[in-house]
């Protein structure tokens, strides 16, 4: 009776090691989830980061559009809070432009008023395009084209006056901020290289909205269709939204 019932006692012990074992096995490795940083997005820890990543962007709208780059630089930092704001994160938006006439891609957003409607960008720099096409194509702010490039000042009061912003202190924070980082320097960087070229034509940039025509665009950059055509290998008068065409006014 004692040698069966330490056979049995044996046979238990022998399962519970083997059951042991079966589950040490069965213990998975946790997978460890990388998450990549997004290309698109720029490392900004700072307003002289962001001066840095963005310098050639507003100096090169300046060049096409003649807007100072001091003014496109205070902007970007003010409304985007140096990069780091919502909608510069979520839809690099730099410039708070609203959605307007606006067919592409959106966010909304608390502003004025509760979930306003904003444009969303593939990356920043269709966003400093289109800031500077929104100046250009609007005649409310077509005095400001009459100042001289390095008037900043004239710039930053200009347009609050013409509607840009509601805030009173508009001007005065892109005065602060132009002349708190120095970003004037950047608006004497092609000087000496546009003197000869704007003689006789201005040359700008313009992506095709809705509605837009060949015959109308002659009359918003005061040359003809023909130009326009022949400046741009048109073959026919079509044209498709977001279509960028190159533009030489008289």
């Amino acid at each position: 009776m004692k040698r069966i019932i330490i056979f049995i006692f044996l046979g238990l012990l022998v399962t519970s090691c083997g059951s042991r074992r079966k589950t040490k096995q069965r213990k998975s490795t946790p997978k460890v989830v990388v998450t990549k940083p997004s290309k698109k997005t720029p490392v900004i820890n700072s307003t002289f980061d962001y001066i840095s990543y963005f310098k050639e962007s507003a100096v090169n709208e300046m060049r096409l559009y003649d807007i100072p780059a001091s003014i496109t630089l205070a902007q970007g930092i003010l409304e985007s809070g140096s990069g780091k704001g919502r909608l510069a994160r979520d839809a690099n938006n730099h410039f708070g432009i609203k959605c307007h006439e606006w067919t592409g891609p959106r966010v909304y957003h608390d502003d004025d008023k509760d979930q306003e409607c904003f444009r969303k960008y593939k990356d920043p720099s269709q966003s400093f395009r289109d800031h500077s096409e929104f100046l250009a194509n609007r005649k409310r702010y077509a005095g400001l084209f009459k100042l001289k490039k390095d008037d900043y000042k004239g710039w930053a009061k200009g347009l609050r006056k013409a509607g840009y912003a509601t805030d009173p202190k508009y001007p005065q924070k892109l005065i602060s901020l132009i002349e708190r980082y120095e970003l004037y320097k950047f608006d004497t960087k092609t000087k000496n290289r546009r003197t000869n070229k704007r003689s006789s034509t201005n040359t700008k940039r313009h992506t095709v909205r809705k509605g837009d025509t060949l015959y109308s665009l002659s009359k918003l950059y005061n040359t003809t269709v023909d130009s326009i055509k022949q400046q741009n290998n048109l073959r026919s008068t079509e044209l498709s939204i977001g279509q960028q065409l190159k533009i030489s006014s008289n």
